[in-house]
């Protein structure tokens, strides 16, 4: 159950590296528009934009990336914040799992198209043993255990949000807009062949609202929401199956 889940992480660190290790030199604009930002190259407003998200305390993370394994879209929508908590989910076309990850517990509740997906392979009388124990139902594992690997990783906010050191942009300022309704202001970053849009707040701290890559992987998208605000990362109520204890 851990191959979706650690996939879907790493493309989704890759694609906001975007926000990061594809911000090779620093723009050399003559001119500096008025207006939201005025006075800053768009490589400048990138900087700020990167320094103001990472420092957020909480965020909430959701987007399409594709998924070198299968072929296939991972899709997930997760909320996080420094303290290692989160809530959300994640799955693909063939299902998908919500957690719950709060203090040293993470808890997982998986859907039955889900657990299929993940048992491919195994003897169809295994696989429905799982599904009939797991479908629907909440389960809890140390977060620091081997079942939790890569799936913990979605509450690493500083994970999710890629190395920040010594960034700086040669961006292209871009038109002004709205993403869900928030200002923005649309700048471009290239690296090669590859193509990224940032999406960046002109009201209040200049959060990234949205991001979109075109890169030889393929086009994804991720929409960054909720900054500062509380993760509701409660344990579930009712039943819980622990699934360290099964496999003690």
């Amino acid at each position: 159950m851990r191959r979706t889940a650690l996939a879907a992480l790493c493309l989704a660190a890759a694609t906001t590296v975007g926000l990061t290790g594809c911000l090779p030199g620093q723009d050399k604009a003559a001119d500096k528009p008025k207006g939201p930002f005025a006075g800053l190259t768009g490589g400048e407003i990138a900087d700020r934009s990167v320094k103001a998200t990472t420092g957020a305390s909480s965020l909430r993370l959701a987007g399409e990336v594709p998924d070198e394994e299968s072929g296939g879209t991972i899709r997930f929508d997760v909320a996080v914040n420094k303290k290692g908590e989160c809530a959300g989910t994640f799955g693909t076309g063939e299902g998908k799992a919500d957690l719950i990850r709060t203090g040293d517990i993470l808890y997982m509740r998986y859907d039955e198209a889900f657990l299929r997906a993940q048992s491919k392979g195994e003897p169809e009388a295994d696989t429905d043993a799982v599904v009939d124990m797991l479908a629907g139902k909440w389960a809890k594992m140390s977060a620091t255990g081997p079942d939790a690997e890569g799936v913990a990783d979605f509450c690493d906010l500083d994970a999710l949000l890629g190395d920040t050191d010594d960034v700086k942009s040669d961006a292209a300022r871009g038109k002004t807009t709205t993403v869900d309704g928030s200002p923005a202001i649309v700048l471009h970053e290239k690296d090669g062949k590859d193509r990224y849009t940032l999406y960046v707040a002109t009201k209040g701290e200049p959060y990234l609202l949205r991001l979109d890559s075109t890169t030889t992987d393929g086009r994804d998208s991720l929409v960054f929401s909720d900054y500062g605000k509380p993760v509701a990362a409660k344990k579930p109520s009712g039943e819980i199956i622990d699934l360290d204890a099964l496999g003690g």
